[in-house]
Order: structure tokens, then C-alpha cells, then sequence
């Protein structure tokens, strides 16, 4: 399985602006710009994209490791806050609150903690990257 997005900027750095699109229409032009990203801008951010991804893919893990246990979670959710500092995204903190019957707090945390290492997107914050490119003369 392969997923796309794009995103396309005009401009400088601070004055410039783009729109992100992805694969399946969900993002379909959506804006994002400086202002948008270290400010208080209209429009979405990286940060911002790399948290609802990461909440999002922790979040089907857990599930799909409870139910595997046995357990049936009636309701996940999770806050994933990113923090960029200095250039760096440092760090993704996910905070998950659940209610899920008949489980103990330490079977909880052992599904929890395997979720938070195995998920694919926490993969992804720790794997390779690479790029390729064409400029257009």
C-alpha cells in the first residue's frame, strides 16, 4: 500500500503561502503558511499533520492490540502534542485516555506501550529518510 500528499508553496518563507492535497481528497488544497505554522495563521501546519497522523495510527494499534487480547475498547482517545524547537521537532507526546472493560491498569499499560513503539507512523518519526529530485529549467 502506497499514500499520497502534495504540497505546493509559492513565495518566500514568510510571505509565501501554500496548499497541501492528499490522495483521497481529504486535504483538497488545503492552506497552510508561516503564519499558519510559528503563529496564529489560518490553515494547517506540518506539526499539526505529523500529531493527527500519530494519534490516529497509535490510536487503531491499541485497539487492534486490545481486541487481539480479548478486550473490546468502547471508546480511544488520544492527544498527540509535537514539539518544534529551534528547527527540531524533539518530541511526540501521546496522551490516551480509554475506557475499556474488565482489563487491569498493568495489562492496560503493556498494550499501551507496545502500540506506542510498534505503531507504524512511530516507526516512521524514527526511520531513514530519503528524497529525490528534478528542477524544472
Amino acid at each position: 500500500m502506497k499514500r499520497k500528499a502534495t504540497a505546493v508553496w509559492q513565495g518566500t518563507i514568510k510571505e509565501g503561502k501554500g496548499h497541501l492535497s492528499t490522495q483521497t481528497g481529504t486535504l483538497n488544497q488545503s492552506q497552510y503558511s508561516f503564519n499558519s505554522r510559528f503563529a496564529d495563521g489560518i490553515g494547517t501546519n506540518p506539526e499539526e499533520l505529523i500529531a493527527a497522523a500519530h494519534s490516529g495510527c497509535f490510536t487503531m494499534k491499541l485497539s487492534g492490540n486490545l481486541t487481539e487480547a480479548g478486550f473490546d475498547p468502547e471508546r480511544l482517545e488520544t492527544q498527540c502534542t509535537i514539539t518544534l524547537e529551534n528547527g527540531t521537532i524533539t518530541s511526540s507526546h501521546l496522551e490516551v485516555h480509554a475506557t475499556v472493560s474488565g482489563i487491569e491498569k498493568e495489562k492496560f499499560d503493556e498494550l499501551v506501550h507496545e502500540a506506542e513503539k510498534n505503531c507504524p507512523v512511530s516507526k516512521l518519526l524514527k526511520a531513514d529518510i530519503s528524497v529525490s529530485s528534478k528542477l524544472n529549467e
